[in-house]
């Protein structure tokens, strides 16, 4: 994915921002509804772009101005499993696990402004068990591996949206740890009974980008099952 070629600094002027250059029409979607909607589902195979062009988009709309913070969590599978074995602190413990966010952000921001952001607790990098009982004003809330949450945790994530908030949840169906994943679907559909705005960007094996191999072998597992 192209960007401008304005290079980032350590200290990014507040309300720059920069230019995405979407590679499809999903993924144009997908930064279209980010920036209007407060919830955004992004649904889909690995090599698509929908956790980058989120990350993308959210770093982007953080630069902009107008939100205070970045919070990162994802489902605990296998996070509430394992992460007591990882040494360190909170963010320490979950940064293997929000990698494929973080990865973005730091492109976006440039590392050492990251770790600024991150020091300064503008980027926090939040596990389940404690965003349940947090209301976020002025954030943008980045949900990784959604697929896995049930529909419990879905309801306790979503009413963490405060004043002026936005929430991104991505997932993967075809990799749910927890059953067939239907519980963010089903999230999806009564918020469309009930007239809430939620759109759902869904990516196929035809929206991948990561590379040729990666579009076959998804093709392939998709056969095999």
């Amino acid at each position: 994915m192209k960007r401008n070629t304005r290079k980032f600094g350590n200290e990014p002027k507040p309300s720059t921002g920069f230019h995405i250059q979407p590679k499809n029409q999903k993924q144009e979607m997908l930064l279209s509804s980010i920036r209007r909607y407060d919830i955004t589902v992004a649904i889909g195979p690995a090599g698509t772009g929908k956790t980058y062009c989120s990350a993308m988009q959210a770093a982007n709309l953080f630069l902009k101005g107008g939100y205070d913070t970045l919070v990162l969590t994802r489902a605990n599978v296998p996070t509430g499993k394992s992460l007591g074995f990882f040494p360190g602190t909170v963010e320490e413990k979950l940064a293997p696990w929000l990698a494929p966010i973080t990865s973005v952000l730091k492109k976006a921001f440039g590392v050492n402004h990251y770790e600024n952001l991150v020091h300064s607790r503008k980027i926090i990098l939040q596990p389940l068990e404690v965003i349940r009982g947090m209301s976020y004003e002025k954030s943008i809330i980045m949900v990784d591996e959604a697929q896995n949450l049930d529909f419990e945790e879905i309801k306790a994530i979503t009413t963490r949206i405060g004043e002026g908030s936005k929430m991104v949840l991505m997932g993967d169906q075809t990799q749910s740890d927890v059953g067939e994943g239907k519980s963010l679907m089903k999230f999806v559909g009564m918020c469309r009974r009930c007239n809430i705005d939620v759109p759902v960007v869904e990516f196929d094996v035809d929206d991948i980008v990561r590379s040729d191999i990666v579009g076959r072998l998804v093709r392939m597992y998709m056969t095999e099952k």
